[in-house]
């Protein structure tokens, strides 16, 4: 798993570089990522995009990057003159996002789909003025257009309206003179490319128009008039696939040369036996030469003869993405299809080649496939073993246990559509209410379904077992509240002795007069709290059933509550996003919170830490909802502790540890996450600070990123001239955030302490010159920060002032005094870079010459360790041998 601490956005895309070890992958916050899979560790950072990336391209030496987005930004990232100083973006964030780009190209009006490079006609052309090498790019987007982009002039060189509806997908073949595009009405079009007209440039053809790059040609049928969603070529095999279904791929083989000639043939064949027929001649009597004098005939090649469907590829569930797979991966001249599905499992499909025989038609057979860990659907219910040992987790589908310790997944059942979960009692079965109103109890040992009990006649939205563990309350949409007793039946039928098992009996039920969402015993057994669909919670008294408080309060009904371990308070969160806090004594409210921006789904109380003995019950809880949150919150003051980010999704359940160490979330991401309580102090106030922090610095950063404010223009107060670059097709990458206004003001600070220090030294100096120092005096010392971070990076510093003196060019050059200064800054800069180049190079060396003496001594032991066999160790060998008893077995 390849994580960045602290950075929690969702991925969007991901990419392989043609450097194999390197991949890209765009976040949903804006932000690429370089990984090397060998270190599974970052080895840049670039941001530049304000909404979440959606296409990666590299070129064909992996040398360069260029990015799409939703807000319609296509950026060109200069991979390796960034690589390395990932670390260094803190420190110097502002240089880094202006010396990290190429161009920021701007002409698409919707989230930009898909990018590819195009090789020039010259690949060694040399670069331009620019210092950008040359090339073009092919961009697709929602706004139904497709662009070609010259990179040496920065500017849209075509545009074509591809679709009628929005361009979802495009990809080039590897001979990169032809391009496929797909559309969300089904379509699936081809274009020719120019490489002529793109040799020549830009210029006015015969008939007064300028020339262009991109020819349509044709329009492909497909088995299905779904949306395009992607094309892809194979890089090395006559394949092309294309996802217009949801559930399959369908593939296209690229016919040869000969191929085409041969079914041209035939065609033609087919036409002259035709025209026989109808003059009353036999087939026979079409001979060879008439055919081979039609095929004089120069017949053009059609695109639907080189491209012909070859076999469909079904998986298992919906396709969300597909890659081809390696050469290397390939057996038996099989290719192979990487499918990842909707459904969070992955497949491995592979293609047969062309068989001769046409008796039977090719078929792709799964090969791989992992299905068994993690869910396929949204995680609706969580629950924890007595022991925090075991968790289950169960969604429409499917229930799983999982190991606590080892986050490893031990059991998987099949099970209906799960809404509510709870352990039995012993903790060797677990109870599952579903959509259809049955609960099902499972053995947790031999993984089975023991017993379904068809409890209601509706959905089945909550259980809780009682706290004596004699039994349990379900509540379900059937307006009804039923009461179940545990009977034990032995395991096995047939042998009375062996483990018993769980079963549920009702004894009595409870009619409500509106859908019951939520029951709850109070932990002394003597209440009973039921939340209706009318937005109350009535309190019973558990033995007698005899009502006791009504809760009035919510706009929206309750979906969830729980009851503090002291039975003092009950706390319900509702789909009107507050969260209210009431005394079971009298049932008045004592705090209404407005907890969530959307709906709070779950909540419950802290359970108390073991480690505490015979501490206070803690009147803590934690609250999920449907804003992606997980919230945790102090039920005596009434405060938000701490709010904690990391799903994608709704977060549909919630279990906390019945020890309070940790907690546990599952969402519609599919994802369980587990949040782990740590022995370091939380202080409130500092949480506070932190929070307003970062809402301080998220509209600093909003209003220096607005579309009409340029770099620099710091206040509201946009620059004048921005709104009128802001339509330019070419922009420098102008997003900040709170790293890079921070390392501005570090860079103030460094300058001013060189500019201090180095007054100091000249006053030391003129002081000398004047003779009024003596020699022995010495000169000042050097400020500390300084010193120690002397040449600690020569390449960043160079880079920021190869940026300075690009940026400051004619103020430069054109005063004298401060051209001097170049000479010595040319000098020191170079010596500075060949030093470090040396330590490095010196470095290396040494590194590799230890790796080679430990390779020389490992190798030298083993062998070592073979030839001191002495003659009596030999013997005791042998002898040991002989002492080993032999055990023959018989059939």
């Amino acid at each position: 798993m390849w994580h960045e601490t602290g950075h929690r956005a969702e991925v969007t895309c991901i990419l392989r570089s043609p450097q194999k070890d390197v991949f890209a992958v765009g976040y949903a916050d804006g932000s690429i990522r370089l990984w090397s899979a060998s270190s599974t560790s970052v080895i840049a950072t670039f941001n530049g995009h304000k909404k979440a990336v959606t296409a990666l391209a590299f070129d064909g030496s992996g040398t360069r990057l260029a990015s799409g987005s939703q807000d319609t930004d296509l950026i060109l990232w200069d991979v390796v003159g960034e690589a390395g100083l990932y670390r260094c973006v803190e420190l110097c964030a502002f240089y880094f996002f202006c010396l990290t780009q190429s161009a920021s190209l701007r002409g698409h009006r919707d989230q930009i789909t898909a990018i590819r490079f195009v090789r020039p006609a010259a690949e060694s052309a040399p670069s331009t003025s620019t210092g950008i090498a040359p090339g073009y790019l092919l961009t697709a987007s929602k706004d139904t257009f497709l662009k070609l982009w010259d990179l040496q002039t920065q500017h849209c060189t075509q545009t074509v309206v591809a679709h009628r509806s929005e361009v979802w997908t495009m990809d080039l073949n590897p001979e990169q003179d032809l391009v496929f595009t797909g559309s969300g009405e089904g379509e699936l079009k081809a274009w020719k490319i120019d490489h002529e007209a793109l040799a020549q440039g830009l210029q006015e053809t015969d008939t007064g128009e300028v020339s262009k790059f991109l020819h349509p040609v044709t329009t492909l049928p497909l088995a299905s008039s779904h949306r395009v969603s992607q094309i892809t070529f194979h890089p090395h095999q006559p394949y092309l696939a294309v996802q217009s279904h949801d559930k399959s791929v369908e593939i296209f083989r690229i016919r040869t040369e000969d191929e085409i000639k041969k079914k041209q043939a035939r065609r033609r064949r087919r036409v002259k036996e035709k025209e026989l027929e109808k003059k009353g001649k036999k087939k026979s009597d079409a001979t060879d030469a008439d055919v081979q004098a039609d095929a004089e005939h120069s017949e053009e090649v059609e695109l639907a003869d080189r491209f012909t469907p070859y076999l469909i590829v079904r998986a298992s569930g919906k396709v969300r993405s597909f890659g081809f797979g390696d050469e290397e991966t390939a057996s038996k001249g099989n290719t192979q299809l990487f499918v990842a599905l909707a459904s969070n499992a992955l497949e491995v499909y592979s293609i047969p080649p062309p068989a001769k025989s046409k008796d039977a038609p090719p078929e792709a057979g799964r090969v791989f496939s992992v299905d068994l860990p993690g869910h396929r659907t949204d995680v609706r219910t969580l629950c924890l073993s007595s022991d925090d040992a075991l968790l289950a987790s169960a969604s429409n589908g499917s229930l799983k246990i999982w190991n606590m310790k080892t986050t490893a997944c031990i059991r998987t059942m099949d099970c209906g559509y799960a809404i509510c979960s709870t352990f039995l009692p012993g903790d060797r079965q677990i109870a599952i209410g579903t959509k259809s109103g049955e609960i099902l109890i499972y053995d947790i040992a031999s993984s089975s379904l023991v017993d379904t009990i068809q409890a209601h006649s509706a959905t089945v939205w909550s259980i809780h077992v009682r706290p004596d563990e004699q039994g349990l309350v379900s509540g379900s949409a059937d307006k009804d509240v039923k009461f179940w007793e545990f009977e034990r039946k032995p395991a096995n039928s047939e042998n009375p002795r062996s483990a018993s098992l769980l079963t549920l009996v009702h004894i009595r039920t409870l009619k409500m007069t509106d859908d019951v969402l939520s029951v709850r015993y109070s932990p002394n057994g003597k209440l009973l709290a039921v939340a209706l669909l009318d937005s109350t919670v009535k309190v019973f008294y558990q033995d007698t059933l005899k009502f006791f408080l009504s809760l009035y309060g919510h706009k929206l009904p309750v979906l969830s509550m729980d009851i503090s371990a002291d039975s003092k308070l009950i706390v319900t969160c509702s789909a009107d996003k507050n969260v209210k806090i009431w005394g079971l004594d009298f049932g008045d409210c004592h705090k209404s919170i407005f907890a969530h921006d959307e709906s709070v789904m779950q909540v419950a109380f802290e359970g108390t830490d073991a480690r505490d003995g015979d501490a206070k019950a803690s009147h803590n809880f934690w609250t999920v909802g449907k804003d992606k949150m997980v919230k945790y919150w102090d039920g005596d003051k009434f405060e938000n502790i701490q709010k904690l980010e990391g799903h994608h999704g709704e977060v549909w359940a919630l279990a906390v540890s019945h020890h309070g160490k940790f907690v546990v979330t599952g969402s519609h991401d599919k994802s369980i996450r587990v949040w782990e309580k740590l022995d370091e102090p939380l202080f409130l106030e500092e949480e506070r600070e932190r929070e307003l922090e970062a809402l301080y610095d998220i509209g600093v950063a909003d209003s220096l990123n607005r579309a009409d404010a340029a770099i620099g223009s710091g206040a509201p107060d946009a620059d004048p001239d921005a709104a009128a670059s802001a339509g330019a097709e070419t922009g420098a990458v102008t997003k900040q955030t709170t790293e890079t206004l921070m390392a501005g003001e570090r860079i103030m600070e460094a300058l001013e302490l060189a500019d201090a220090e180095l007054e100091a030294l000249r006053e030391y100096e003129d002081a000398r010159a004047r003779g009024g120092l003596a020699e022995s005096v010495a000169p000042p010392p050097r400020h500390p920060v300084l010193a120690a971070y002397d040449e600690w990076n020569i390449v960043l510093t160079s880079r920021i002032i190869f940026f300075l003196l690009k940026t400051h060019h004619h103020q430069i050059v054109a005063n004298r005094v401060m051209r001097t200064a170049l000479v010595p800054l040319r000098r020191h800069l170079r010596d500075g870079l060949r030093k470090q180049k040396d330590a490095l190079g010196y470095n290396l060396a040494a590194l590799r010459f230890l790796q080679r003496q430990t390779d020389a001594k490992r190798t030298a032991d083993f062998y070592e360790a073979e030839a001191d066999l002495s003659e009596e160790k030999v013997r005791e060998r042998i002898a040991e041998g002989k002492k080993r008893k032999r055990v023959s077995i018989k059939a």
